[in-house]
């Protein structure tokens, strides 16, 4: 008998002196890509179909105040792994950035302790976790990627996720516990066109936030998106069958999420309510009292912790996040633990500025308000125009709010520079369109909320906040070169060559031959 497998027989023994379970539970993490929190029909949606996350909730607990500490793929999911908060990640603050080699991860520790470990569809990423990690898998996981399936789309990915994780099931010991990542692809653009409708949406069903305009391009664009929410929603049905069939449901810490808010302008990448608010049920039969609702602000690096706890593990010294354990073993609902602070941030995401700056925020989040600091409001918080703001994902609703132009209320909101500070009331303005920091009343607030955010984040080390902002700009960017500022460049010398040759030869002289007659 090995080492760790004598540390285990050790860890049961406790737990049974303790009086707790000795079975430790599976973890099945589920995670959608740009799934916006609202619409899920569990937090009141009636027009996006999710009768499987419904379920989760339903025979589960719903946090109704969970969020993201960066609304971007790749930070957001270093932060779920690690515990940590991005600006404590080093080079994973980044979207398209390194995985450090010294960050612990839940999968690799849980392993480690016995668990068999599998992800399938999207884990980590985009990014680079070889050269420097030196990982041969993704830091999600082995990966289990063989099933396909035809999708009724083609934006949807054909990943098969729940076949995926029945052959993981199939293949494993079944004398350890289990611990899957399961990352849909979905809602992630691009959509096929007009597939909202040819699927049976209607566009007259389909509500429209405040921040984008109401008109018959977005509403199609939100219809598109639905239909890739409702394919995630199905597969999620499909893995609860495959847990049933392999007796393993009531044993399963099942959690179901999405990295941030919905891929549309004001949202994703973006330190605005809907763009790092995030959708969180958790469902563990015997453990977990059906039907509760959570208020507590919970965030994503308390993922990590609560799986070490779950599984009869410290969670490892490099966590700064809070296992949420005491929440789910308790039988209230509302305000459990009175958790009433929430810090969220970015530094750079996408790039197409000069020099691959980034739009570094702070913000800090209670019950009742938001405030968020940007630290260089000269810059263009969704990359600049020449660029496409690039750190906005394409699409129909995009292209609608360029066309409205510079001046127009939602090409401002959405794309437009903003001031060093924000502030917003959530209770009148849950989606935080209106800016209150110019308004005297709110003054002894803001002060009050950006005092206690910067304390916050020099308790937690943040580099900005300890005078240091400079090693944030060290962090290279690894991605394509498409959205860059330089190929922007570049693209318009050549046109102007091209328009200049063009006028040559209309007055007479063809480059490189004969005049024209």
């Amino acid at each position: 008998m090995n080492f760790i497998r004598l540390l285990l027989v050790c860890l049961s023994a406790s737990l049974v002196c303790k009086g707790a379970e000795v079975k430790r539970p599976n973890i099945l993490f589920i995670i959608f890509d740009d799934l916006g929190w609202q619409h899920v029909g569990a937090y009141g949606c009636n027009w996006v179909k999710t009768p499987n996350f419904d379920r989760v909730a339903r025979e589960g607990v719903r946090f109704t105040s969970a969020f993201t500490s960066n609304p971007k793929c790749s930070p957001c999911r270093a932060t779920a792994l690690c515990g940590r908060n991005t600006w404590q990640l080093e080079h994973a603050v980044n979207h398209n950035g390194y995985f450090p080699a010294h960050f612990e991860t839940y999968p690799d520790l849980l392993e480690k302790a016995g668990y068999a470990v599998g992800l399938t569809g999207k884990g980590w990423g985009p990014g680079d976790f070889k050269t420097v990690a030196k990982r041969t898998r993704n830091p999600a996981g082995p990966s289990f990627e063989d099933a396909k399936i035809q999708p009724p789309t083609t934006g949807i990915s054909k990943i098969d996720y729940a076949a995926n994780f029945q052959a993981f099931l199939a293949q494993r010991d079944k004398a350890a516990p289990f611990c899957f990542w399961m990352g849909f692809h979905e809602p992630h653009r691009p959509y096929e066109l007009h597939s909202g409708l040819r699927l049976g949406k209607k566009l007259e069903d389909v509500t429209v936030p405040s921040y984008l305009p109401d008109v018959t391009a977005a509403r199609g664009d939100l219809a598109d998106y639905a239909i890739e929410v409702e394919w995630g929603d199905a597969q999620i049905g499909r893995a609860l069958d495959a847990l049933s069939a392999a007796g393993e449901l009531e044993n399963t810490l099942i959690v179901v999420t999405s990295d941030h808010g919905m891929p549309f302008p004001y949202v994703k990448g973006q330190i605005h309510e809907d763009g790092f608010h995030i959708p969180v049920a958790m469902r563990w039969g015997g453990v977990i009292k059906p039907g509760r609702v959570v208020e507590d602000l919970v965030n994503m690096r308390d993922m990590a912790p609560t799986f070490m706890e779950a599984a009869g593990l410290k969670p490892h010294p490099q966590m700064t996040g809070t296992s949420l354990l005491s929440l789910l073993r308790s039988e209230k609902s509302g305000w459990v633990e009175n958790r009433d602070v929430m810090l969220i941030g970015k530094e750079r995401h996408d790039i197409g500025r000069p020099n691959d700056q980034g739009y570094p925020v702070r913000a800090i989040r209670t019950r009742d308000f938001l405030y968020v600091h940007n630290f260089h409001p000269e810059r263009w918080p969704a990359c600049d125009p020449d660029t496409n703001f690039g750190n906005c994902d394409d699409g129909p609703s995009k292209e609608v709010i360029k066309l409205l132009g510079p001046g127009n209320y939602f090409y401002e909101l959405c794309f437009g520079k903003r001031p060093p500070d924000e502030l917003y009331r959530l209770a009148d303005d849950p989606e935080g369109v209106r800016n209150l920091a110019n308004d005297l009343a709110f003054a002894p607030k803001l002060n009050e909320m950006r005092d206690r955010m910067m304390a916050m984040l020099r308790e937690e080390k943040d580099p900005r906040a300890l005078g240091h902002p400079e090693i944030f700009d060290t962090y290279p960017y690894i991605g394509s070169r498409a959205k860059g500022y330089e190929t922007w460049l570049k693209g318009r010398e050549q046109k102007i060559s091209e328009e200049a040759d063009a006028r040559s030869t209309m007055k007479g002289g063809k480059k490189g031959g004969a005049p024209i007659p």
